[in-house]
């Protein structure tokens, strides 16, 4: 059944004036699948005002974390973008979701497409130990419109020196020219194959499934390319080698 929890905020890390992560402390959080997300929420007013977010850490971490951005007009957002160390939140229990590999049929290569936050479930995924296990190739494709809105780059970096033969990382920026990585939109990379170029690896039914999150747009335009690939939407009913979850 689920239930709020208490948190409390252990840690913050501002990426930049809009993008932030929380970690949290709450010991009777169980044990969740990576790529699960719960719902985060303050008390106000003697009401519980909620989210659902993703969360970003391991399934072995005593602790978890989310990364945000504050919406202008949210009513919940601005509050978490203000919290100080030691703020007391509500999580729900336990987390749910089924953007998990656990719902993934087995192939040689795992591609995960995300845009802003979106990126929050993948890193839980390749934070576990069951993602370096399962897969051959293990490709991120991370994509936001500044090069500082791509967050949490130190442990992506570990990851390329980890598993230099398995990992393979694609940072995609859209409204300038990066520093590194591709400029441009995660769609359309892939559907002039500039994205299969710069890894070495091709998209293809027989062995790739592909796992996308984040922006709503990004999602459709890249399940038509991809569907136009030979690709098919993943269903428990009717396997496929698609699969995705919206934010929003």
């Amino acid at each position: 059944m689920a239930q709020w929890l208490e948190a409390t905020l252990v840690s913050r890390t501002d990426w930049n004036d809009h993008l932030f992560s929380l970690r949290f402390s709450c010991v009777d959080f169980p044990h969740f699948k990576a790529g699960q997300f719960t719902k985060v929420g303050i008390e106000q007013d003697g009401k519980i005002v909620s989210r659902p977010y993703s969360l970003v850490n391991g399934p072995d971490d005593n602790e978890l974390e989310i990364i945000a951005v504050p919406v202008p007009e949210g009513v919940l957002s601005p509050k978490l973008h203000t919290l100080k160390i030691g703020a007391s939140l509500k999580i729900m229990s336990p987390a749910t979701g089924f953007l998990v590999l656990d719902e993934v049929p087995l192939s040689r290569d795992l591609w995960l497409m995300a845009t802003g936050t979106g990126v929050g479930p993948f890193l839980s995924i390749l934070a576990s130990e069951q993602a370096w296990h399962s897969f051959e190739n293990i490709i991120l494709v991370y994509g936001a419109r500044f090069q500082q809105d791509l967050a949490y780059m130190p442990l992506i970096e570990t990851w390329l020196k980890q598993y230099p033969d398995k990992f393979r990382f694609v940072p995609v920026v859209s409204r300038e020219e990066p520093v590194s990585g591709l400029q441009g939109r995660i769609p359309t990379l892939l559907k002039t194959l500039t994205i299969q170029e710069q890894v070495g690896l091709d998209i293809h039914p027989e062995h790739s499934h592909v796992m996308l999150c984040g922006n709503p747009a990004m999602i459709e335009d890249a399940t038509q390319t991809l569907v136009e690939l030979g690709l098919s939407k993943h269903l428990r009913r009717s396997p496929g080698q698609i699969s995705m979850e919206r934010y929003w």
